[in-house]
C-alpha cells in the first residue's frame, strides 16, 4: 500500500521560493550552463542526428556510408575496396530517383542539395589528387636533389 503525505507550505514560503527558483533559471539560461562555447562539428552532427526521425537517422546514415566508402576507398587497388569506392561514386552521381533510396531521394529529404553536395565531393578529390602530385613532385625533385649530390 502506497501512502501520499502532502506538507502544505506558508504561502509567503511558496512565493519566495518561486521567485528564487524563477531567477537561479533565468541565470542559467544567460550564462547557458552546460552549454559549450564553441561547438565541434561532431558535436553539431550529434545534434542534428538526435532531432531526426528514425527513418530520416537511417537516410544519413546511408549518406555518411557512401561518403566514407567514397572518402577511405578512392585510392584502394585490391578488388573489394575498388568496388566499394566505384558503388559510393556511381550512387553519388546517379540523378535516378525511382529506388526510396536513391540519392536524389535521401538528398531531398535531407534537405541537402544533391548538387551542391556532388560539387563539393568532386572538390575534395581535385584537392585530394593535387595534394599527392604536389607530394609526388617533392619526393621525385628530393630524389633528384640526393642523387646529384652523390
Amino acid at each position: 500500500m502506497v501512502y501520499l503525505f502532502h506538507h502544505a507550505q506558508p504561502a509567503a514560503a511558496v512565493s519566495r521560493g518561486a521567485r528564487s527558483a524563477a531567477r537561479e533559471n533565468t541565470d542559467v539560461i544567460e550564462r547557458g550552463l552546460f552549454e559549450p562555447d564553441v561547438l565541434i562539428p561532431e558535436q553539431v552532427a550529434r545534434r542534428r542526428r538526435a532531432a531526426l526521425s528514425g527513418e530520416k537517422r537511417l537516410m544519413l546514415a546511408v549518406i555518411e556510408n557512401a561518403l566514407d566508402c567514397y572518402q577511405k576507398y578512392i585510392e584502394a587497388t585490391d578488388r573489394i575496396g575498388r568496388t566499394l569506392f566505384m558503388e559510393a561514386a556511381a550512387w553519388m552521381e546517379s540523378t535516378s530517383n525511382d529506388d526510396i533510396f536513391s540519392f536524389e531521394n535521401i538528398s531531398e529529404t535531407l534537405d541537402i542539395n544533391p548538387e551542391y553536395f556532388r560539387r563539393g565531393v568532386a572538390a575534395w578529390h581535385k584537392r585530394l589528387l593535387e595534394t599527392r602530385r604536389a607530394a609526388e613532385i617533392s619526393a621525385g625533385e628530393s630524389a633528384e636533389a640526393v642523387g646529384a649530390a652523390r
